[in-house]
């Protein structure tokens, strides 16, 4: 199951939103204004749908609530297929749902029995006898139940039986295109990061801790922080250097980042890497946030480690100007 405990300590105690462990947990006393999926990234197609379900909340006079589920679902029913990467952790999930007003999320392990459910049974047990449901708000393709098998129909057809309203929303489009986590997925493994970044409405950003390096960047005047991602399925871009904001202790700097394998050093395992403009400080076992703000090129192998310094002078210039 979830580790709920882990979970709750590892976020910012000072929240607004209420977290549950799983539906069993949730036992409302209000009138639930409900949507439910994945949210990945929270976008602006989730960011739509989480305005309108703020604002039906207060119509009916109750709280808005989400049902998400943890791992994802295509970690459970495809565990040989390790290609799907997350935009977001589900603790940097949490708090983001909570910026854009999220009153209740109920994080339910997704099993393979869970996934069994059929579509009809999980409208009648878990959304009405459970969960309460006055208001549903989902998004425009949004499937349920067994074999993906309920729709928008489906919950319009149950809705007068089971006493409850629904509103489908439609697709947030960018560019005449509409937006999905998948399609943002894709965006960054293409290097396509300011496109990405419209796509979500806010920056693209990955989280972990400061652990000792090899010190090369150090011997030739670029000290770096390497940085520790332990959540393995956390999307991490393409190798390269890029233009990044890094946050500590709540204050953000314009940073430098190299992600790869360091091949003028003959590295051998991949790291991130980045140098922090105008910082002098001893942050070992601290906790970084990087927001990637654009790509400035590939990683590549120098001839010689004055090559290397003199390119990576000439890329803070450009970061220094693209971030001032």
């Amino acid at each position: 199951m979830f580790n709920f405990e882990q979970f709750f300590n590892n976020i910012n105690k000072k929240r607004f939103v209420k977290i549950y462990n799983s539906i069993e947990e949730f036992s409302p006393e209000f009138n639930v204004a409900l949507t439910l999926g994945t949210f990945d990234g929270v976008h602006i197609g989730h960011q739509s749908i989480l305005k309108q379900l703020n604002q039906d909340a207060k119509k009916i006079g109750g709280e808005s609530v989400l049902l998400t589920f943890y791992p994802h679902p295509r970690h459970v029913l495809f565990p040989d297929d390790q290609k799907l990467k997350l935009l977001t952790t589900i603790e940097e999930r949490s708090k983001m749902l909570e910026s854009y007003g999220l009153k209740h999320l109920i994080v339910q392990e997704f099993t393979p029995a869970f996934s069994r459910i059929k579509a009809v049974n999980f409208v009648r047990d878990v959304l009405v006898n459970k969960l309460k449901v006055k208001k549903l708000i989902i998004g425009y393709d949004h499937h349920f139940g067994r074999n993906r098998e309920g729709n928008f129909d489906d919950l319009l057809k149950l809705s007068d039986l089971y006493g409850y309203s629904i509103e489908k929303i439609e697709p947030q489009r960018f560019k005449d295109i509409s937006v999905s986590s998948s399609k943002i997925r894709k965006l960054i493994v293409n290097n396509k990061i300011k496109e990405a970044t419209a796509y979500l409405g806010h920056s693209f950003c990955l989280k972990g801790k400061v652990v000792k390096g090899k010190q090369n960047g150090s011997k030739i005047g670029f000290p770096t922080a390497n940085i520790q991602i332990e959540n393995k399925w956390k999307l991490i871009p393409n190798d390269g250097v890029y233009a990044v904001m890094v946050e500590h202790n709540s204050k953000k700097y314009s940073a430098m980042m190299n992600i790869g394998y360091n091949p003028t050093f003959a590295a051998k395992q991949r790291t991130l890497e980045v140098h922090i403009l105008d910082f002098n400080q001893d942050i070992y076992g601290e906790e970084l946030r990087v927001e990637f703000v654009k790509r400035i090129r590939e990683e590549k192998k120098f001839h010689s480690e004055q090559e290397l310094k003199d390119t990576l002078k000439i890329d803070e210039n450009k970061i220094r100007n693209l971030l001032k």
